[in-house]
């Protein structure tokens, strides 16, 4: 059984997820301490995400909360972090849900920038590094090799890559009608991560010179530093809007940043610009929508660049949830298929059986010149192909047991309950990817 951790932007703040992810190391150790229930595992730690996949060695679904339950207590242990507080901050995937989360967080479904190419990298080094470890299963292995090419498939065959850019360079085209000139334009940006990036590049190109970062997590010094800008001090937002033509906010908190008393009280100060445009990334909103009934506020935001976005890159994401969906899918049809396996094999070795006694019988008549051999063989092929073709429709609608009932019926073929366990072999996952 599979099974995932999930901490993330959408579920826990950043100083959870920092503390993660420097305990990574320890949280890894801890959950290969307990290999009675994980037989192997792969841990995603970036600065806004921390994952753990799990190959669970237990097969039956009552055992899904205690196995939950066991891997939070060791994550909360290995972390020193409250198991309640982990709890209400993240996320637990089982079974095939897993696989549909691993392919959408590694084509960037779920990055704070959605789209954003850098996750596919963290998500190799991660199974690269259990690799390195010895924790990775065939399973996860094969789990991980699809989340890969169904990133690949997204980035190639969708918009979703630059979709992110597209929408910073769409809002700053939105506002050239309400800038004169870019190069006398003072700029408050609000956040510091890949939105930030891609907006002070955008703003750069434009000719914009004077820029100042406000980050809500404190992270606007190192920001500022590794971008040659000025951060703006923790108590300083107030009067970095009042001097701003311009504030672009893109950040992941999920609480308003900029909200109508904060910028009406910056409007108001003594020297502050008349007229200043906001333009808001955040996603969640980052500025409360009331701030543009501020006299010489005007706020410009995802819902109203969206209107005015071309329909190919409003439909990047959609095509790649579809990619993604897609794949999920085929992984599900592919597991579920493999719980006939052990019925199939078992009616093949008794179809051979019968068809190797046939032949020695043929052989000690004197039937020895490979003809009558030949063509048993070529019958049984025959005989096997649709009854293994029908047991994979069947367990792919669902109805694998109505196949391991029907060879037991016919045949007396009996199959150990334990040994139907969803897992491709390296013949079905080659088969996966083409």
């Amino acid at each position: 059984m599979l099974l995932c951790f999930s901490s993330s932007h959408r579920t826990a703040d950043f100083d959870l997820l920092e503390r993660l992810e420097r305990h990574a190391p320890a949280i890894t150790a801890a959950l290969s301490e307990h290999s009675d229930i994980v037989s192997g595992s792969v841990v995603l730690a970036t600065c806004n995400r921390f994952e753990a996949y799990l190959d669970i060695d237990e097969p039956l679904p009552a055992a899904r909360a205690v196995s939950a339950e066991a891997v939070l207590d060791a994550v909360s242990a290995a972390s020193g972090i409250d198991a309640d507080t982990l709890r209400d901050a993240s996320s637990v995937y089982s079974d095939h849900a897993v696989a549909e989360h691993l392919f959408a967080v590694t084509s960037g479904l779920e990055s704070v920038v959605v789209g954003e190419g850098e996750i596919a990298g963290q998500v190799r080094r991660a199974l690269e590094s259990a690799r390195g470890a010895g924790s990775v299963t065939s399973e996860l292995e094969r789990l991980f090799q699809i989340a890969s090419r169904t990133s690949r498939g997204v980035k190639n065959r969708t918009g979703i890559m630059t979709a992110g850019r597209s929408l910073v360079r769409l809002s700053l085209d939105l506002a050239e009608s309400r800038i004169s000139d870019w190069g006398q334009t003072q700029v408050l940006l609000v956040g510091t991560g890949k939105y930030a990036g891609a907006s002070l590049a955008a703003l750069r190109d434009r000719g914009v010179t004077d820029v100042r970062v406000y980050s809500p997590s404190g992270r606007a010094p190192k920001f500022a530093l590794s971008h040659d800008i000025a951060p703006v001090p923790a108590d300083g937002l107030l009067d970095a809007i009042a001097e701003s033509d311009l504030v672009v906010t893109c950040s992941a908190v999920t609480d308003y940043i900029l909200t109508r008393p904060i910028v009406a009280e910056a409007t108001a100060r003594p020297g502050a610009v008349e007229r200043r445009l906001v333009i808001d990334l955040g996603l969640p909103r980052n500025v409360d929508p009331a701030v543009a009934e501020l006299s010489g506020v005007e706020l410009l935001d995802l819902e109203t660049i969206s209107i005015h976005a071309p329909l190919e890159e409003l439909q990047a994401a959609d095509d790649a949830r579809n990619i993604v969906d897609a794949a999920a899918a085929e992984y599900r049809a592919r597991t579920a298929e493999q719980e006939v396996t052990p019925a199939l094999v078992a009616l093949r070795t008794h179809v051979f059986g019968v068809l190797d006694a046939e032949i020695e019988r043929a052989r000690r008549r004197g039937d020895d010149d490979g003809e009558t051999e030949r063509a048993l063989r070529h019958l049984a092929g025959v005989l096997l192909h649709t009854p293994s073709v029908r047991a994979r429709e069947l367990a792919r609608d669902g109805d694998a047991q109505a196949f391991i009932d029907g060879a037991a019926a016919v045949f007396g073929i009996e199959v150990d309950p334990l040994s139907v366990r969803p897992r491709l072999s390296a013949v079905d996952d080659e088969s996966a990817a083409s």
